[in-house]
């Protein structure tokens, strides 16, 4: 089986040795992604000059989801062929506003979903990260 691997450009570079987006036939795997921005700030963080932080996970949630349609789309494929989802969230306290947020993309036609908690993410303003893997005929 013929695979290809990318590293988006305009994307978050990847924390590691690994791609962005797997195509291995009609399957596209797209490796864990966070809320991440290409300046390496994180969207729905916000730390004061005392080092409070402010974590939001709607807008964590909502990024995410649009880095994977980005990185979906240089294969020229969308959320609509998105077969199985897998979430990492921080902190279960967040499951209901993550899926609010989620249900703005998705329903009960969509893709298979886990969601699990882990005790920490690479960073400690990340609250949330998910995979994907789509279908989509070369």
């Amino acid at each position: 089986m013929n695979t290809q691997a990318t590293v988006v450009s305009g994307k978050a570079t990847p924390r590691g040795r690994f791609p962005h987006l797997k195509r291995a036939g009609d399957l596209l795997f797209v490796s864990g992604t966070s809320s991440r921005l290409p300046d390496n700030s994180i969207a729905g963080a916000k730390a004061d000059a005392m080092g409070a932080t402010q974590l939001d996970i709607a807008v964590q949630t909502r990024c995410v989801i649009e880095n994977i349609r980005d990185i979906l789309a240089t294969a020229n494929a969308s959320l609509a062929d998105v077969v199985e989802i897998c979430a990492y969230l921080v902190d279960m306290n967040d499951f209901a506003a993550y899926n609010a947020v989620y249900a703005e993309y998705f329903d009960e036609s969509g893709p298979t979903r886990t969601t699990v908690a882990v005790h920490q993410l690479p960073h400690p303003h990340l609250r949330i990260e998910i995979k994907a893997i789509a279908y989509k005929p070369q």
